[in-house]
């Protein structure tokens, strides 16, 4: 990989991780703006999806679809295939307007910050073992 590539999938992990800060600030003492923090969440999980596809050398579509990323990553590792999004790509568009917006509670919201943190986790070990990416 040269080290344009390799700086790009810097940058895509480097805005992945600044979601989880929001998501980190939003729930510092409560949980507040349940659909804002779950945006985030769908916002790191694709951010961190697209940074593996990259690593594994696939041109990214223009998509906010979590399960069609996880279908792609799942070409490569099937780690990726037991991934329960649940209806995370809902919130990457639908939940910043009003209009049929779905509002989760506490416990839905909480489920899309472990599983966004799960899927860093997941994706940073992977592209470790492939790049050696810091």
């Amino acid at each position: 990989m040269n080290s344009a590539t390799e700086d790009f999938i810097k940058q895509w992990l480097l805005k992945a991780n600044e979601d989880l800060l929001v998501i980190n600030r939003l729930t510092e003492y409560e949980i507040i703006a349940t659909s804002s923090v779950c945006f985030h969440c769908q916002q790191a999980v694709e951010k961190f999806l697209k940074a593996f596809l990259i690593a594994n050398e696939v041109e990214i579509k223009k998509t906010h679809n979590i399960e069609y990323l996880l279908s792609e990553c799942a070409d490569f590792d099937r780690d990726f295939a037991d991934i329960d999004p649940k209806e995370l790509s809902e919130f990457g568009v639908d939940a910043r307007y009003p209009g049929d917006m779905f509002i989760p509670d506490n416990d839905e919201t909480l489920e899309y910050i472990n599983l966004a943190f799960e899927i860093k986790e997941l994706v940073e070990i992977k592209i470790n073992k492939i790049h050696k990416i810091k």
